[in-house]
């Protein structure tokens, strides 16, 4: 390359450098998210993924320095395969969860050949530039490499995953490794000898990419239809989670991240369980508080109290509260309860609401999402729980669900645990009354939840005033009765420091579903 490069090349140059180093860390950020979304423990997904691809980029840069010669056209060959490969990889991951037992081993592959490709980029860039000032050229190189880093990290939650989704992101960022490609084309030409054969390669590429792209609402569909057993009437992802609806007959599921939130067959016996008990226990029903349950299920369970007077409902996604309330087939299921002018939504983290909240609550309800991660774990934990009993009244009561006594046994008595050690803000020195129930659910099997009060909790001859489908006399006394295989056992608490719960969880689902 001439020492004088023209201004418009060196522009180019850079402008290529600063987008592979967007690309690389998309496809990292790519893969993350989507083992986050298919196996959950996002905080192990992302590690595991970032350990996986900077491994990749050291072998990459090591594997650089036995290619001596053609070093623009093999930056063009990096380029073609990474668009290729970094652009199908979610594809191909998805494929691979859906069809193959073992999925770990694709997550390894894909995140290896994109971490060496990309590991192989920068030093090859670098040595075509070595007729530049050594100073200049590494300052202008690793700056650059940088900012792209940065870009990444913004779009990526802000606007490429709300805006394109996963696939289309993917596709995107592997159509721009091939305009890079053109680009080099252009800017090495005088270097490379063989160009028709690279712009053909390169082209071909292009047009598969953009077919892809331009189909890629069908690939999600049909990639969607082979994770779940039932017609999908309703996905979307969100800054926050993704969210697929799926209907069979007349059963309506609720997915978040893949995982059942709920079905209709039996949505009344979960909602029924976690409202009506806790109700009963508090002696005045004026405030409620609800984190999580944007759905509005326990809402519609709520209004059946004439006492009542408002609800807060706290869930982080809008996309979820709007659903099911504007929407006419949702707000069937929860009989219209999240436009009732009772109902207070607030769509902010339930953490920082309860920091900035100065209210006092008759019932507290927890409907949040199974401890599967860290970012969960935070709100089972000693800290959180001492948070919600402060914001509850003298004679008031909490519920949390509380994940499978049966599935999850360490897990559920660890929540049990946890919340045992809370303080009561009443009586100095005095902990919190406790008690653990469970009930069976047909799409879930067994699931527990944990009530907490500062006062005595009383459960016998507690009798449900309002309209049930499950709740009687009896099922309210079979609740509290756990069998050999489901009783208390001693664990560690869950703590913002240590989050136990979070291996307790994992290791009790995988233990049985293996």
């Amino acid at each position: 390359m001439d020492l004088e490069m023209r201004n418009s090349n060196k522009f180019l140059l850079l402008f290529s450098i600063f987008t592979i180093a967007t690309c690389g860390l998309i496809y990292e950020l790519l893969a993350g998210t989507i083992s986050s979304y298919l196996l959950g423990d996002s905080i192990y997904q992302f590690s595991l993924v970032i350990g996986l691809f900077m491994t990749a980029m050291g072998i990459g840069s090591y594997l650089s320095r036995f290619i001596d010669k053609k070093l623009e056209v093999f930056f063009v060959t990096i380029e073609i395969i990474l668009g290729l490969v970094g652009g199908f990889s979610t594809i191909i991951l998805f494929l691979a969860f859906s069809k193959v037992e073992n999925y770990t081993p694709f997550l390894f592959i894909i995140s290896s050949a994109i971490g060496i490709l990309a590991g192989l980029e920068i030093p090859i860039i670098m040595r075509i530039m070595k007729n530049y000032s050594l100073k200049i050229m590494i300052s202008n190189v690793l700056t650059l490499d940088y900012i792209g880093a940065l870009a990444a990290s913004l779009l990526f939650p802000i606007i490429l995953l709300p805006r394109l989704g996963l696939i289309k992101t993917s596709l995107f960022f592997g159509i721009l490794n091939l305009i890079i490609a053109y680009i080099a084309i252009y800017i090495f030409k005088e270097q490379i000898v063989k160009k028709k054969q690279l712009i053909v390669a390169t082209s071909m590429a292009m047009v598969t990419l953009l077919v892809a792209f331009g189909y890629s609402s069908n690939i999600t569909t049909i990639l969607e239809d082979s994770l779940y057993s039932s017609e999908i009437i309703y996905a979307k992802t969100t800054p926050y989670q993704r969210i697929v609806v799926t209907k069979h007959n007349t059963d309506v599921t609720l997915f978040i991240n893949g995982s059942v939130q709920f079905s209709t067959k039996d949505e009344y016996r979960y909602h029924e369980a976690l409202v009506h008990p806790v109700m009963l226990q508090a002696r005045r029903h004026k405030k409620i508080l609800i984190l999580g349950g944007g759905d509005g299920m326990a809402c519609r369970e709520l209004l059946k109290y004439d006492d009542l007077e408002q609800i807060d409902l706290v869930d982080l996604d809008p996309a979820m509260t709007e659903l099911f309330k504007n929407n006419k087939m949702f707000t069937r299921l929860n009989n219209n309860a999240l436009n009732s002018e009772k109902i207070n939504i607030f769509n902010v983290d339930a953490w920082k609401f309860l920091e900035k909240s100065n209210d006092l609550y008759d019932v507290i309800i927890v409907d949040l999402p199974d401890p599967h991660g860290i970012e969960i774990s935070r709100l089972y934990s000693k800290t959180f729980y001492q948070m919600l009993i402060n914001h509850l009244s003298a004679d008031g009561a909490i519920v949390t669900q509380s994940t499978s006594p049966l599935y999850a046994r360490k897990a559920f008595w660890c929540i049990f645990n946890t919340i045992s050690e809370v303080g009561s803000p009443f009586q100095l020195n005095e902990k919190i009354a406790v008690k653990p129930y469970h009930l069976y659910l047909p799409s879930f099997g067994e699931w527990g939840f944990v009530m907490a009060s500062p006062k005595k909790i009383v459960w016998s001859n507690l009798k449900v005033k309002t309209p049930t489908r499950y709740l009687d006399k009896d099922s309210f006394q079979n609740m509290i009765s756990f069998p050999k295989d489901m009783k208390y056992i001693e664990t560690e608490i869950n703590s913002i420091d240590t989050h136990k719960l979070v291996k307790y969880y994992t290791d009790g689902w995988e233990e049985w579903f293996k």
